[in-house]
């Protein structure tokens, strides 16, 4: 193939057709919820919980291309090789846990996205969550037909949080002891909570499902090598960015509210923190960013909802209702005056609660000649899933005794 004269390899081209999905499954992992667990951790605990996002960005990285794997190789979503291969009753019982999770993620998005639009604008909270559900919509109206435009204007939203936080971060001057926080270790039960919040904000259920729903389109049976190495490369570089994101919120917040004795207690708080720390610049910059992501990620969550629905019970409604279902939480958060903050932090716990019940399904399904055919994952991947099941389920449990106990 020759463009301007200059002949574009093979491998290229076909890694340029498969990049994107992992950009929109990104978007996700840097979402409202994000803002608050990372901040929060960082202001509280200073560097302490940097490797619970390092660890989790890694884990979100392999999770996610198990499940890309799953839609090119066998041209079919997670939820309906579930509904295939499950009986009906686990099938019923992952549909409902999913349709929760649905629902803690709009928690999150509606909410940060409500949040933003009252910094910038001092639109109040109900109104601008109502305005996030039509902007968002009229997004995810072009993902069924245009679904190229769609991958660019979420790609385009996570560049505004990208460059959010860079411009933040570039603002704090030198920062020392950062090192440290790669080092495992907590401070109490509180930062067992912050911890758990952010492997939910970091590793997301509803994008296990909606990434191998945005690959399957890609099953390509005479090059599955090749469409893999190319998705390989997608989602290194697109959760390579998002955790660049998440690392610098974390910083961010430690290095200018963890020793400041600012107030820190909401994403109000740490607003204004900011101004009067960084600067009104860095101020704009935080609100920008939570509100393009508050934005693209309420689009990908209802996006991933439809795939579940139609997935697991062969069902599809209309985008506005599901929209409604799913955002009736977040306007009750809003309408009865709950702390916005407090409600993100315990949604991301609420998602690392669903992880497990996307991730088993998934590596049980993988680890199946009759499912993926040469492709079939070795007996070490399949250890690895089954471990990163097994320490995200005890760390959920623990925290759940804890907390009762407390």
């Amino acid at each position: 193939m020759l463009m301007a004269g200059i002949t574009v390899p093979a491998r290229v081209r076909s890694t340029a057709v498969v990049m994107g999905p992992a950009f929109v499954v990104a978007v996700a992992y840097v979402d409202p919820g994000n803002f608050a667990t990372n901040m929060a951790g960082g202001a509280a605990h200073g560097f302490l919980l940097l490797w619970v996002i390092v660890s989790a960005s890694l884990l979100a990285m392999f999770i996610q291309y198990q499940s890309a794997k799953l839609g090119i190789v066998t041209g079919r979503n997670l939820p309906e090789l579930c509904r295939e291969h499950y009986p009906r009753p686990v099938t019923g019982m992952l549909w409902v846990q999913a349709e929760l999770v649905a629902m803690a993620t709009d928690l999150a998005e509606f909410v940060g996205a409500a949040v933003a639009l009252n910094l910038l604008f001092g639109v109040p909270l109900l109104p601008a969550a109502l305005i996030t559900a039509v902007v968002s919509f009229g997004i995810l109206a072009m993902a069924p037909l245009r679904r190229r435009r769609f991958e660019s204007v979420i790609i385009g939203l996570l560049a505004i949080v990208l460059g959010g936080f860079l411009y933040q971060t570039l603002h704090l001057g030198p920062l020392t002891g950062a090192l440290a926080g790669l080092v495992p270790g907590f401070a109490g039960v509180d930062s067992v909570l912050l911890a758990t919040g952010m492997l939910g904000a970091t590793v997301m259920p509803h994008v296990i499902y909606l990434h191998s729903a945005l690959t399957q389109r890609h099953h390509r049976p005479g090059d599955v090598r090749g469409v893999l190495r190319a998705s390989r490369t997608d989602i290194l570089v697109a959760l390579g960015v998002a955790a660049t994101v998440n690392v610098s919120m974390l910083v961010v917040a430690a290095g200018a509210f963890h020793q400041a004795g600012a107030p820190r207690e909401s994403l109000e708080d740490m607003h204004s923190g900011l101004g009067q720390l960084l600067g009104p610049g860095a101020a704009l910059a935080f609100a920008l960013a939570l509100l393009a992501s508050g934005l693209a990620a309420s689009s990908v969550g209802t996006y991933s909802g439809q795939v579940v629905m139609e997935g697991f019970l062969r069902r599809r409604i209309p985008l506005w209702l599901r929209r409604s279902v799913t955002m009736a939480p977040a306007l009750a958060v809003l309408a009865f005056g709950v702390d916005p903050t407090k409600a993100l932090v315990l949604s991301q716990v609420v998602l690392s609660f669903g992880i497990p019940f996307a991730l088993v399904p998934m590596v049980l399904l993988a680890r199946r000649r009759d499912v993926m055919g040469a492709s079939v994952n070795r007996r070490g991947v399949t250890m690895a899933g089954a471990a990163a099941a097994l320490v995200i389920s005890a760390l959920n449990l623990f925290l759940l005794v804890r907390t009762v106990v407390g």
